[in-house]
Order: structure tokens, then sequence, then C-alpha cells
């Protein structure tokens, strides 16, 4: 069974740090491109950061660059998007993806909120 799970969502202040996990099983994560992906209430679901290559070739939206950094551990099967300098507006739900948009894989979203 296919699976991607998120965790390290949660409620953080202005300025702190989360790291998200997405944890895959059920097919070959290390073949797979991954990205993160975001949906706040009432917008569009925006891409926060993806690999572009497997020589670990990154893109980053701009509102997050130079605060969040993906990285993975294709031993253990799992994707990380490391989260500093959060600000109110980083406030969403995340979601990972493996594989694309259109036929890729998709985890059930961990909830982050930015807020004092």
């Amino acid at each position: 069974q296919v699976q991607l799970v998120e965790s390290g969502g949660g409620l953080v202040q202005p300025g702190g740090s989360l790291r998200l996990s997405c944890a895959a099983s059920g097919f070959s994560f290390r073949s797979y491109l991954i990205t993160w992906y975001r949906q706040a209430p009432g917008k569009e679901r925006e891409l926060v950061a993806g690999f572009t290559s497997f020589g670990d070739s990154t893109e980053y939206a701009d509102s997050v660059k130079g605060r969040f950094t993906i990285f993975r551990d294709n031993a253990k099967n799992t994707g990380y998007l490391q989260m500093n300098s959060l600000k109110p507006e980083d406030t969403a739900v995340y979601y990972c993806n493996a594989g694309g948009v259109r036929y890729g894989y998709w985890g059930q979203g961990t909830q982050v909120t930015v807020s004092s």
C-alpha cells in the first residue's frame, strides 16, 4: 500500500522553526522527486519547495527562499522541510508529493500555524 505520511506540523510563534517530515512506504521512494506544497484557507495550493532532479537541484517559492530547506534521506524513505524564521503568512496545510501533481502520490497534509 502506497503511503506518504506528513508529520511535524503544529503551532509556532513568529520567528520560530519547524521541521516537517514525509515518510514514504509502498513504493521506491528514491526513484521519485519530492515536492512540498501548501494551501492556506481561501487560497490556491502553491509550491513551496521541491527537488528538480535526482542530483539534488532544488527550487523554492520566492516567499520562502533563504528560510526553508528541502532535503531527503533515501535510507529512511523520508523527505523533510526545514522551516526557519516562520511568519504568520506561512500558516497553511503542508502537503508532501512524490512524483508530480498529476500522477504522483500525496500525503494527507500537516497543519502549520504561525501565531503569537
